[in-house]
């Protein structure tokens, strides 16, 4: 299965002409093209996700009990419906009050949320969970408190789970270590494929299609999945980008073996190292 995560830029009028309502049909035509199973977004107002939900009719938009509101940048999970059986999910505030709409604490310069979801493929019944986030782009502090948030909810849960997101940090940053330490038992997926950390591998390009700053939208998993490959997309119209993101996809596939021994065990391979596709 394809897992996409993308940063859609907010809708705002002061990007001119990369504003959303020139950039939208390239957003879905991207997606469309890559094909994710799971699209996890950041920084999509109500009215954005709405857009994509009514042009992808072939996803689900999962955001169960939801309190809607026009201000909100949401992280959001979209599914194949095809696909998959949602089984449960929910949201929370990345905050001291986790459960207060639109909280936040620390140094955050804007309310952070996780959303998330269990996942079962059809026909099959193997469950996951997924989530999707992202974390602040001021707070340093905030950041890192976010990050260990995160971390407890991954440990917190059972099986095999896929994080995504704009974490707003860099590879081997405090918030990438507590994300990647051995005791929450997630890894970097760009990592596990042995891919360079170089200019091309940033993911931010402020619309310029030149990547700016590092990598700092990530796909992290447990070792219940194999990845087999992954893509910055650096796809573009002219000299209109989808996003000042370029997206990340991987492609993983559960190991069916170490889901049927039903332990903690963590000695499967990874992936395959042994291509490089960068498009």
């Amino acid at each position: 299965m394809r897992v996409m995560t993308f940063n859609l830029r907010f809708e705002n009028d002061r990007d001119g002409s990369n504003s959303w309502v020139y950039r939208r049909d390239l957003v879905t035509e991207v997606i469309r093209k890559h094909r994710p199973s799971i699209l996890g977004t950041q920084e999509g107002l109500w009215s954005m996700l709405l857009y994509l939900k009514e042009r992808l009719p072939e996803y689900t938009l999962h955001a169960p009990d939801r309190v809607l509101d026009d201000t909100c940048q949401y992280p959001t999970l979209f599914f194949r419906m095809e696909e998959f059986e949602i089984l449960e999910g929910g949201e929370f505030w990345l905050s001291k009050t986790p459960e207060v709409h639109r909280s936040l604490d620390w140094d955050s310069a804007f309310p952070r949320m996780l959303s998330y979801a269990a996942l079962a493929h059809k026909g099959e019944g193997d469950r996951f969970w997924v989530g999707v986030t992202h974390l602040d782009h001021v707070g340093v502090a905030a950041r890192l408190r976010q990050a260990e948030m995160l971390a407890r909810w991954v440990k917190d849960r059972s099986g095999p789970v896929i994080l995504m997101g704009d974490f707003n940090d860099a590879p081997d940053s405090p918030v990438h270590r507590v994300l990647t330490d051995p005791a929450v038992g997630l890894e970097d997926t760009w990592r596990i494929l042995d891919r360079s950390e170089n200019a091309r591998s940033r993911t931010h390009h402020g619309f310029e299609g030149v990547p700016q700053k590092t990598r700092m939208d990530w796909i992290l998993t447990t070792r219940h999945f194999r990845v087999t490959d992954a893509w910055i997309i650096h796809d573009h119209r002219g000299r209109l980008y989808p996003s000042d993101h370029f997206p990340y996809m991987v492609e993983l596939s559960l190991e069916q073996p170490f889901l049927r021994k039903g332990s903690d065990e963590r000695k499967h391979p990874r992936g395959d190292c042994t291509t490089q596709t960068v498009s």
